[in-house]
C-alpha cells in the first residue's frame, strides 16, 4: 500500500521544483538561428588582430612588399622602410592607408594593397567557449557563426556537461552592460533541436556548467 506524503514534504518539493525552474530558465531567450531566408549578410567589417598573417603589396615596388608577415603579440608589424606599424585594430583598409602615408615619406603616390591571409582576431571579434567541453577555447568569429558552429570547432559537449543550463555572455554596446541568455546546447547536439541554435556576435562568451548530480 502506498504512502501518503506530509502536506508540508509535498509543498518543499514543490517549492525546491520551482527554484530549479527558475534556475534552469534564467536569463534572456535568443531566436533560433535561420537559415535561407535572406537574413546571411556579412558581418561588420574585420579588424586586425595579434598574430594575423598578412600580405602587404606595394604597386610597383616588389622590394617593399611584405608577404606573409605576421602581426607581433604587441599589435605591431614591420616591413622594409617602415618601422613598428600599429596594425592591431584597424581594417585593411585603414592599414593600408596608413602604410601609404607612411611610404610617401619616402616615393611619390604610394598605393597600398593588404590582404589578411590568416585570421586570428582581436579579443572583440572572437567567440570563447569555456567549460564542460572537450577543447574550451577561443575561435575567430566568421560571419554568420552559430552556437552549433563553435560546439564544432571544440569537439561539442563532454559526458558531465549541463548543457542545457549552458549561458551567452553578450556585451550591449550601446549601454556599455554584458547581457546573459540561455542556452539549450543538449536539446541542440544530443537531440538535434535546430530550434536551439542561435546566431553568435564577435565577442561573445558561451560557459557550459557540469552537471551537480
Amino acid at each position: 500500500m502506498s504512502q501518503r506524503l506530509p502536506f508540508k514534504r509535498i509543498a518543499a518539493l514543490g517549492i525546491a521544483t520551482s527554484l530549479l525552474g527558475a534556475c534552469a530558465t534564467g536569463g534572456e531567450q535568443l531566436p533560433p538561428a535561420s537559415y535561407g531566408d535572406g537574413s546571411v549578410a556579412p558581418s561588420e567589417e574585420y579588424t586586425i588582430g595579434p598574430l594575423d598573417e598578412i600580405t602587404i603589396h606595394v604597386w610597383r615596388n616588389p622590394e617593399l612588399s611584405a608577404d606573409k608577415v605576421r602581426v607581433r603579440p604587441d599589435g605591431r608589424l614591420t616591413i622594409p622602410l617602415v618601422q613598428d606599424i600599429p596594425a592591431v585594430g584597424k581594417t585593411a583598409t585603414e592599414l593600408q592607408n596608413y602604410i601609404a602615408g607612411e611610404l610617401s615619406k619616402y616615393i611619390e603616390q604610394p598605393i597600398v594593397s593588404v590582404i589578411v591571409n590568416t585570421p586570428e582576431g582581436n579579443f572583440t571579434q572572437q567567440v570563447r567557449i569555456i567549460g564542460a567541453t572537450p577543447q574550451p577555447a577561443s575561435l575567430p568569429f566568421r560571419a554568420n557563426m552559430t552556437a552549433l558552429d563553435a560546439l564544432i570547432a571544440v569537439g561539442g559537449l563532454n559526458e558531465f556537461a549541463a548543457g542545457n543550463r549552458a549561458k551567452l555572455i553578450r556585451l550591449n554596446r550601446e549601454t556599455g552592460t554584458q547581457v546573459e541568455y540561455r542556452l539549450r546546447l543538449s536539446d541542440l547536439i544530443r537531440r538535434g533541436d535546430s530550434s536551439a541554435n542561435v546566431m553568435l556576435m564577435p565577442g561573445d562568451t558561451i560557459i557550459i556548467p557540469e552537471s551537480r548530480f
